[in-house]
Order: C-alpha cells, then sequence, then structure tokens
C-alpha cells in the first residue's frame, strides 16, 4: 500500500529528527583526524603519514587495492603505503583516507537483507570509476570524484543500522515488485538513502559539495553547485549497472539523467553509449582484481 502525500511527510520529519537524536552515531575516527592535521603541517613526510596509516592494518589494505586496482591505471604495482602515498600525492591520499575511515565507522555486519562485502565492492567500483571517469573529462578534481563517489551509498547502510526494521520492510515490498528502491524508501521512512547520506556528511562536518553530490546522485540534473561532480557519480554508479558485474539489488532499474549528457559536454545520446563502452574491458579487469581480495 503507497503511502499518502501527508503521510510521507509525517514520516520524513519524525526520522530526519530520530536520525539527529541517534546518540551512537559512529565518532570521527582517530586516523582520520591524525592523517588530516599531519597533512596540514609542511613539513610531512611521505614516511610519517605512512606511519599513521599504517597504524590501521585494514586501512592500508584498502589503499593498496585501491591503488593497484586496473581502473586506477598506474603503471606499476603498489606494494608499500608510503609508495601509495608518493605516487598518488598527499591530496588524493587524504581523500582516499577519509572517505575510508567513514566506510569503516558505519560497516555493518551481514544479515538477511545485507552483503557487507557486495555494498563494499559496489561502492570501490563507483568511487574507481568516478576518478577514472573525472580524469578522463577532464574534471580537475578527481580525489573529489573518488570521495564521493565511495561515499554516494552511505545512507543505505545507514538505513540496515538504525532503521533496520524498516529497511527489512523495504526490501521486502521491493522484492514483491510494488515499487523501486527510492520510492520504497520514501513510502516507508519519509526519507530515501540519498538525504540520509547528505545528513550524516554535515553531520562530520565534511564539504557541502560532498554531501550535495551524495544527495542528488540517482537525479545530477537538480544538483545546485556542482553538476558535473554529480554528474560523474551517477555515471559511474549507473555503469556499475550496465557491465552487471555488482549485483547490488539496491541500484537494479536505475534510469539514467539523460541531462548528464549536455552536463559533461558528450554532445549525444550516441557518445555516450560508446564512452560507456569504452570502459567495459578495464571494469572487468577491475572486478577480477577486487575479487582476488
Amino acid at each position: 500500500m503507497i503511502s499518502s502525500a501527508e503521510e510521507i511527510e509525517r514520516k520524513r520529519v519524525i526520522n530526519l529528527e530520530n536520525l539527529s537524536r541517534i546518540r551512537n552515531l559512529p565518532a570521527i575516527p582517530t586516523v582520520m583526524v591524525e592523517v588530516s592535521s599531519l597533512l596540514e603541517d609542511p613539513r610531512t613526510s611521505a614516511s610519517d603519514l605512512g606511519r599513521v596509516i599504517s597504524q590501521d592494518q585494514g586501512m592500508v589494505a584498502k589503499v593498496l587495492t585501491i591503488a593497484n586496482s586496473p581502473l586506477y591505471g598506474l603503471p606499476r604495482k603498489v606494494s608499500t603505503v608510503e609508495f601509495a602515498i608518493v605516487i598518488l600525492g598527499f591530496d588524493h591520499i587524504k581523500s582516499i583516507v577519509i572517505a575510508l575511515s567513514v566506510m569503516e565507522a558505519f560497516k555493518n555486519k551481514n544479515s538477511r537483507n545485507w552483503n557487507r562485502e557486495k555494498f563494499w565492492k559496489h561502492s570501490l567500483a563507483t568511487a574507481v570509476l568516478s576518478k577514472r571517469i573525472a580524469e578522463d573529462l577532464g574534471y580537475g578534481k578527481s580525489g573529489e570524484a573518488f570521495t564521493a563517489g565511495l561515499l554516494h551509498d552511505l545512507g543505505i547502510s545507514t538505513m540496515q543500522r538504525y532503521f533496520n526494521k524498516e529497511y527489512n520492510q523495504i526490501h521486502e515490498m521491493v522484492s514483491k515488485k510494488e515499487i523501486g528502491y527510492l520510492e520504497a524508501e520514501r513510502n516507508v521512512l519519509g526519507i530515501d538513502h540519498c538525504t540520509i547520506g547528505q545528513f550524516l556528511i554535515n553531520n562530520w562536518n565534511l564539504p557541502d559539495l560532498l554531501g550535495e553530490v551524495v544527495l542528488y546522485h540517482h537525479k545530477p540534473s537538480e544538483a545546485q553547485t556542482n553538476k558535473k561532480l554529480a554528474s560523474i557519480v551517477h555515471l559511474a554508479d549507473y555503469m556499475t549497472q550496465v557491465f552487471g558485474k555488482e549485483d547490488f539489488l539496491w541500484d537494479n532499474g536505475m534510469i539514467l539523467d539523460n541531462k548528464i549528457i549536455d552536463i559533461l559536454s558528450m554532445g549525444d545520446e550516441s557518445y555516450l553509449n560508446s564512452f560507456i563502452e569504452s570502459y567495459n574491458e578495464v571494469f572487468e579487469k577491475h572486478i577480477e582484481h577486487s575479487n582476488t581480495i
């Protein structure tokens, strides 16, 4: 049964209030604070930064996984976090650490309707695709694209963790093919995972631009500040479904916002399709790489 507009609005207000009152939202991880502090000091070296990151071996493993993805396009294998810092640069390492810290803080255990590994692999694929697309299109801040890509679905894991009853209700509603996930989220919670993700990013005082991209990653043409970055993440997210390798149910039936053709200066739909197809082979290699983790 679909909720009325008044009922949806009532739920939206209530659940935004509930979200703001959650007392056990994860604190900002220590490694994220320490890395940010180090990077404010011009005397910081790659070994200084590597020493801090290496305190978290899970973080090290993920940094190396990212750096060695075929979609990253690095010419040689990266075997240490210090070398990753040197070859990727301080700014990009900071973007990676911030994004990974947020992902780790909101990490959930597997459950009947939640597969942590699939969520991670989908988020990673969207992130590295976003970075690669940004570079190929001449967008100057590919680190921003990576961070936004990795965090674009943060709201989904938050729903699963803090609104678990409603999360399962949404999943069952979609499984019965009543409606799609976004509509189901709005009907059950009054808000969707895009809104929740933006709330969390604002709650951690991360850049407003990042929150805007997360909010509009399904409809980038509605973004107010940076339609191009939102469009890059939207396209990367869409491409993971086109290639059909991520098996991430939440994006099933995702509709491409065709306005990105003009926003990204792609000319026409034919060019967009050929652009997407040009990534197929390297995306296959990325999947093979991520499956060895």
